[in-house]
């Protein structure tokens, strides 16, 4: 059971609350607004990015409180048992906001050194809208993806927003000077094959997961990237590609100068996914459908993470069974049952949850509170 305890301190709605944890399903019951989420959201930090919310810094903090907040959690993970913790200090006038992250109480960079103790993976319901949203979105799902198997994707990906952000700000310039955009753009290219290289690994491995869970319960779908770096990856040596993007962004010069961004690059990348059963695109699928495509999706993800760690993620599970009939519920149940992950999941409705008591926490949520049942 990687969390065995999780402890919060001017997070969101929670002053300071503690939980101790003994069971590998651990389902968080109470009205809506009383803090199921915010729980969850705590456990996301303990991942590379902003948490499941993808909030700021401050934003987390509790209303009434000095403006830290700090989450720890005791855990049996892939190194044996350890305590890690993220927060932020009182925020000072005027000075830059820094989180900070430890493990044991020794201080490490960043939250990719949690990776090396254990991997979070989330559903929430703000993802519904994957396939018929913004690209944008599903970009983002998929670094999600990639960073949940490679915890240094997330800062490849940062720095190519960075460097594509200079090009920009230098083709604004009437003048730019040509020796500064080569260096650039150099820069640039490394970066773009690296994370569309990172990309393409994750969905061809993933795709191969998805393949072989013909007998799930959930339907079957194919990924691809929509992206011609993407096509060009598997074939091609990384020189060779970081060469041709370079020859792509010198000739775009004027066209991105006059658009004011770069009309072209991973960045612009889109994630396909097509229902397999019916041959058609998860965006032209029902709703129902889609919300089984994208927990299959999850799932799948999942036992990737398992296989290529030896140990299986956490999962936070934001309101998943709410809108499923009894026998998709029963297969959500049962497919973790068979990954054998320690789940989080939430729900306003305790009926939701029959069949899952035996063994599982049920933990009631009030505003704060946290309240293991007997």
């Amino acid at each position: 059971m990687p969390v065995l305890r999780i402890t919060l301190n001017n997070f969101r709605n929670y002053h300071a609350a503690s939980l101790d944890v003994s069971a590998k399903t651990i389902v968080l019951v109470g009205p809506n607004g009383a803090g199921k989420t915010n729980l969850i959201e705590a456990i996301s930090f303990f991942a590379p990015g902003r948490g499941l919310r993808r909030a700021n810094l401050d934003e987390v903090a509790f209303s009434e409180g000095d403006g830290s907040w700090a989450v720890s959690a005791e855990i049996e993970g892939a190194l044996g048992l350890a305590t890690l913790g993220t927060g932020i200090e009182r925020p000072l006038d005027g000075a830059t906001v820094q989180r900070k992250y430890r493990i044991d109480r020794e201080p490490v960079g960043t939250a990719a050194a949690f990776a090396d103790h254990m991997r979070v993976v989330w559903l929430v319901p703000a993802m519904d809208m994957l396939f018929v949203g913004a690209p944008s979105e599903r970009r983002r799902f998929i670094d999600r993806l990639t960073l949940a198997v490679d915890a240094e994707h997330g800062s490849r990906v940062n720095a190519l927003e960075r460097s594509l952000r200079s090009r920009n700000r230098l083709l604004e310039d009437a003048r730019p000077d040509p020796h500064w955009l080569d260096a650039v753009e150099h820069e640039t290219a490394e970066l773009a094959v690296a994370v569309a290289g990172q990309r393409v690994e994750t969905v061809r491995r993933l795709g191969a997961v998805l393949a072989s869970r013909s007998e799930s319960a959930f339907p079957p779908a194919e990924i691809a990237l929509d992206g011609w770096m993407e096509q060009l990856v598997p074939e091609h040596p990384a020189i060779e590609i970081e060469e041709r993007y370079r020859a792509v962004l010198r000739d775009n010069r004027a066209r991105d100068a006059a658009a004011g961004r770069t009309t072209d690059g991973p960045h612009l990348t889109d994630l396909k996914v097509v229902y397999a059963h019916k041959g058609i695109a998860a965006a032209d699928a029902s709703t129902g459908e889609q919300k089984a495509l994208l927990i299959g999706l999850v799932l799948a993800h999942a036992r990737l993470i398992a296989e290529m760690t030896g140990l299986a993620p956490i999962l936070l599970l934001d309101e998943v069974v709410a809108h499923l009939d009894p026998a998709r519920r029963g297969a959500v149940h049962g497919e973790l049952g068979q990954l054998g992950a320690q789940v989080w999941i939430t729900g306003a409705d305790p009926a939701l949850f029959a069949g899952v008591e035996h063994g599982a926490a049920i933990v009631d949520v009030a505003f704060g509170r946290l309240e293991p049942r007997p």
